[in-house]
């Protein structure tokens, strides 16, 4: 499947606590960041990758984040919208989007991310037969200084040993439904069936050194933009 097959998922639906008070009024996607909400740096990547569909998973502000993207033709995209009364969280907001994502494997983002991943990368390259999921993985930010995961030679994640520190989940993965097998709709995080996969050896990742910041608080905000000028 070419990577203009792959659907996308944008995951737009948390309430952003950490951003507090800015996510009072605002929704975390559309703070802010070089001049330009933080969703539309996600599809000009996404356009600029060669993709075209994409799903934006919406609770909290759902109406501002609908009527900023629109159908996303602006950006030479077609954008569906999968609502969640409450946020049901990553793993959860997947499932629930499962009917407009389809069958095929799919790409999602964290809608609280920059980065200047080149999206093209990894979708452009099917999954192996035992892999339920690839991660993009990235050097640790001081927040998170020991990192999610181990990455071995062969591109496969293995758990972090405890006395050193790993790689971070970027928050951008190519996954397929057999992750999510035996999952029940409801509320669920993602680290679970990731942690799971990793037994069976069906969990890749590739390292990435580029751009990559999680926006999480507004002094993380503040910082980055700062940087950007």
């Amino acid at each position: 499947m070419g990577p203009a097959r792959v659907k996308v998922i944008i995951l737009a639906a948390g309430i952003g606590e950490r951003m507090l008070p800015l996510t009072r009024v605002t929704p975390k996607p559309l703070l802010r960041v070089g001049g330009m909400p933080l969703i539309e740096h996600h599809l000009r990547r996404v356009a600029a990758g060669g993709l075209r569909d994409v799903v934006i998973n919406v609770s909290h502000l759902a109406e501002q984040i609908t009527q900023f993207c629109g159908d996303g033709s602006r950006w030479g995209l077609s954008i569906q919208y999968s609502h969640e009364e409450t946020p049901l969280e990553t793993a959860g907001g997947m499932l629930h989007a499962r009917a407009r994502l389809g069958e095929q494997s799919f790409l999602a983002l964290n809608g609280d991310v920059f980065t200047d991943y080149p999206l093209r990368r990894l979708c452009g390259q099917p999954l192996r037969a035992s892999e339920a999921a690839r991660l993009v993985l990235v050097d640790n930010p001081p927040q998170h200084p020991r990192g999610d995961f181990a990455l071995d030679a062969h591109g496969w994640v293995r758990f972090r040993e405890a006395a050193r520190a790993g790689f971070t989940y970027a928050g951008i993965g190519l996954f397929s439904w057999p992750l999510f097998q035996g999952l029940a709709a409801g509320r669920t995080p993602l680290r679970p069936l990731l942690d799971r996969a990793i037994g069976p050896g069906s969990l890749g990742g590739e390292y990435y050194a580029g751009v990559w910041e999680d926006v999480g608080t507004p002094a993380r905000l503040e910082a980055l933009n700062a940087r950007l000028g």
